[in-house]
């Protein structure tokens, strides 16, 4: 074995481990406590993003469903016909009889009711989502005293129990509707 000009090598030094050698260094305590120390911050991070974003995505698909139960609310609507220019006028919008306290006033064209469903979620047992949908109809007049549409709002109030606190959402969606009969625009 080839040494370099004026170093020895000393077997024993190296096998016992002499303070001035590499392999008697270690950690001194302080150090393995401030080592924990940030590697216990980082992994509690690391949960608190995780639960932060499970919570985020829980929240989300209740916002997706409870917009979906607010569509469906429109849908109904749109099913319904509308056509001033017949006699009788016809108005199936203001005389939606399938929702809760529904009140139309004719004097002002306009009405509103709601009603209470379950989110689309998936639950098992009673943990299932109530969310309550606020319709209301009114009767805007394009040209005066002669063509008119409907516009119709819903809301969609959810709640949600994320953040140690029951907190309620509100998803709305609005929508106008033409007379049915071309001939009257």
């Amino acid at each position: 074995m080839h040494e370099p000009m004026g170093q020895t090598f000393n077997m024993s030094s190296w096998r016992y481990g002499n303070r001035n050698t590499w392999l008697s260094q270690g950690y001194t305590l302080a150090e393995m406590v401030v080592a924990v120390a940030i590697l216990s911050l980082a992994f509690g991070a690391i949960l608190v993003a995780y639960t932060q974003a499970t919570r985020r995505a829980q929240w989300s698909g209740y916002s997706i469903a409870a917009q979906a139960l607010a569509i469906q609310s429109l849908e109904q609507a749109r099913s319904g016909v509308y056509d001033p220019a017949t006699v009788p006028p016809k108005n199936e919008l203001a005389t939606m009889t399938n929702l809760t306290a529904w009140s139309y006033n004719t004097n002002t064209a306009s009405g509103s009711g709601y009603w209470v469903a379950n989110i689309d979620i998936p639950y098992s047992g009673t943990n299932y989502v109530v969310a309550t949908n606020y319709i209301s109809v009114k009767t805007i007049w394009i040209v005066p005293n002669t063509v008119t549409v409907q516009m119709v709002r819903v809301d969609t109030v959810w709640p949600f129990n994320g953040w140690r606190q029951n907190s309620f959402y509100t998803n709305t969606i609005v929508n106008y509707f033409a007379p049915d009969n071309p001939e009257q625009l």
